[in-house]
């Protein structure tokens, strides 16, 4: 045993054919079996696709380079889990393209910041940060206020997101302009857009302007953070998966 490996190490090309043997065997059973499940995140209660509104906050906020200084991945440690909440789940990220776990804090992590601020708070605090958070660096975005959201193609948008793996019905895709709409008016019937997309979060989030602008979209998506997900109702060993 001692003779043929010895043979081997002296020969270059025996050596490398073997190593490609063996590294070809062991990324074949790597590799394999993720071909044989739908899914290597496992999928809980509460998850679901963002309303068209939602989503066109999300593209704002990437435009914005918000990712930039917020995260959005609370890590499995106590201190963060005391000052932010429960640690994110790989599924709250299922449906993002890309993802904003981000890796800088220069401002807190919004992982689970929706519900723990009023409209009117998100208002001010985008437009004028520091009128609220005096020791704020953040800068100001007063324009999101007054330019109109840009959600004719919205659909299309939707669609795209299909071909990536979202599960947008033909239903959701077909009334995606009329959902956006609907979130965004306090007098509309939200039951159909709530049937399609439970917990979302509907009314003028900014009441200065009586169009939808881009901080209506922001705010949206600001307030789902971390809402779908009912973290109490999941089993602890699924919680440690």
């Amino acid at each position: 045993m001692i003779f043929r490996h010895a043979t081997i190490e002296k020969n270059v090309i025996l050596m490398l054919v073997l190593t490609l043997i063996t590294v070809s065997i062991g990324g074949i059973v790597q590799i394999i079996p993720l071909f044989t499940i739908e899914s290597t995140i496992e999928r809980v209660e509460g998850m679901r696709p963002y309303t068209p509104l939602e989503q066109m906050g999300r593209n704002i906020y990437t435009r914005e380079g918000c990712y930039l200084c917020h995260s959005q991945q609370i890590r499995p440690f106590k201190d963060e889990v005391e000052r932010y909440g429960h640690y994110s789940l790989a599924a709250e990220s299922m449906y993002d393209h890309p993802f904003q776990w981000g890796s800088k804090r220069t401002g807190p992590d919004l992982a689970r910041v929706g519900g723990r601020y009023s409209n009117d708070w998100h208002v001010a605090h985008l437009v004028s940060p520091r009128a609220v958070v005096p020791e704020s660096v953040m800068p100001a975005y007063p324009f999101l206020a007054e330019r109109p959201l840009k959600y004719d193609d919205v659909a299309d948008h939707l669609k795209a997101l299909r071909m990536t793996g979202v599960p947008y019905s033909n239903e959701m895709i077909a009334k995606a302009r009329a959902d956006l709409e609907a979130q965004v008016n306090p007098d509309a019937d939200p039951t159909d857009l709530l049937k399609r997309y439970p917990k979302a979060v509907v009314g003028k989030f900014n009441g200065e302007s009586p169009q939808v602008t881009e901080l209506d979209a922001l705010i949206a998506y600001l307030q789902m953070l971390g809402t779908l997900v009912p973290i109490s109702n999941i089993p602890p060993e699924r919680l440690r998966q």
